[in-house]
């Protein structure tokens, strides 16, 4: 209230009845005493009348839409007096400030409300909240709606999104700052919450039956049950070692798998677990000394990893290949993927899943451990040699190692 407000009479009259007197921008409220086609008169505590007219009638809020004499009703103080000695209020300011005020009230209660996307970026969807814009960033939709895509490509993930204009999703809000005119809502909260009841049926150690519904560089999500879904981590797809989901399974596929961790609405599934090890039984299979066919699986720097059958991998060291002195270059020259060569196992740890060979003919350095002289295995050697590389790569670019899930909140690199 400006100093001459307050020394007028209706200054001192405000003051003597209102334990906190009304400012300008406060919100105040009052009983619609009269409605006309350019005015809405408010009878204030009895004390004064405020009016509503013109633009400030319009309001975002639709509580004031069709406003009946006999309403209790709320207005933002516009001016304190006018020239008829009345209190100028504003439904359009009051209904801006009613609904952040909703969405504030939401952040607390984390009541679930209706949102209608308008439009989609790369980083999420904008969408109409109550007469405001908010903010759904990609990581924050349901399963369901998430863009699952090869390869992370931001244009075919904003494809996805275009895909639900126009839809009403139900979301809870996260975020609600008017001054900074920020408002972050989530599909992804309502899903969880629906989870939470869905999941108390389920128990670690659980079998569940549910198909691929998608592939990812650190694992497979598994759909099943009442709009569940589990990840199994790639460490728990298979007892062997494999590079990527897709080396053994493909979106559609029929699986079962066991629950081995419950966090939340998030769901850790095995489907190795539900195998026997085949490494308890290597011994009654392969001897040390045996010669087998194997076929290449991968060539690396420090050798080549050898497909014994669709369960056992070993490790032929680059050492074990020839007589004479490789390099990592020569190696790539000369052995192929796909490739089948004859080899001799020269050690095999099935605690550690090990199985060493070297190329058949070759002498070799054989470097099984011998405890007693210290020696290393030329498993372990390689195994001390990669880590190292992993804890240098980490330092350099801060990338998570692969047994890491990433985070919800990275990029859609899914495949669908």
């Amino acid at each position: 209230m400006s100093e001459e407000e307050n020394k007028s009479p209706f200054g001192e009259l405000l003051k003597k009845f209102f334990t906190k007197v009304p400012q300008v921008g406060d919100l105040i409220k009052g009983k619609v005493i009269s409605v006309d086609s350019g005015a809405v008169r408010v009878d204030v505590d009895g004390l004064t009348t405020g009016v509503v007219r013109g633009q400030e009638l319009f309001a975002e809020s639709d509580e004031f839409s069709n406003v009946q004499v006999g309403d209790e009703v709320e207005a933002t103080v516009v001016e304190l007096e006018n020239e008829q000695g009345e209190m100028e209020l504003s439904f359009r300011v009051a209904g801006h400030q009613i609904v952040w005020n909703r969405m504030e009230q939401h952040v607390k209660d984390g009541m679930t409300v209706e949102a209608k996307v308008f439009s989609a970026n790369k980083g999420g969807l904008m969408m109409k909240i109550d007469a405001l814009v908010g903010f759904m960033p990609v990581s924050q939709l349901n399963p369901e709606h998430y863009p699952r895509v090869p390869g992370g490509d931001k244009n075919v993930i904003l494809d996805h999104l275009k895909e639900l204009n126009g839809k009403v999703l139900q979301v809870k809000v996260l975020d609600a700052n008017q001054k900074e005119d920020k408002l972050i809502v989530s599909e992804k909260a309502v899903w969880e919450d629906d989870q939470k009841a869905v999941l108390e049926a389920y128990k670690i150690g659980g079998i569940v039956e549910g198909e691929v519904g998608a592939l990812t560089s650190f694992g497979a999500f598994i759909k099943f049950g009442e709009g569940l879904e589990g990840l199994v981590h790639i460490s728990e797809i298979a007892w062997q070692r494999i590079d990527h989901p897709r080396d053994v399974l493909k979106v559609g596929d029929r699986v079962r798998a066991q629950i081995i961790d419950l966090n939340k609405s998030k769901i850790y599934l095995s489907i190795k677990r539900l195998i026997d090890d085949p490494w308890k039984i290597v011994k009654d299979k392969y001897k040390v000394g045996q010669v087998v066919e194997g076929e290449v699986h991968k060539v690396e720097p420090f050798g080549l990893m050898v497909k014994l059958d669709d369960q056992i991998h070993g490790l032929a060291h680059i050492s074990e290949l020839s007589d004479s002195s490789l390099n990592d270059k020569q190696v790539k020259e000369q052995f192929k993927i796909g490739e089948t060569y004859k080899f001799e196992i020269v050690n095999i740890e099935p605690a550690e899943h090990r199985l060493g060979l070297k190329l058949e003919g070759v002498k070799g350095k054989n470097r099984t451990a011998d405890k007693k002289f210290g020696e290393e295995t030329t498993e372990e050697k390689v195994e001390q040699t990669v880590e190292k590389a992993k804890v240098v790569k980490i330092k350099k670019k801060k990338e998570p190692i692969a047994e890491e899930v990433p985070k919800e909140k990275e990029e859609a690199s899914e495949e669908k």
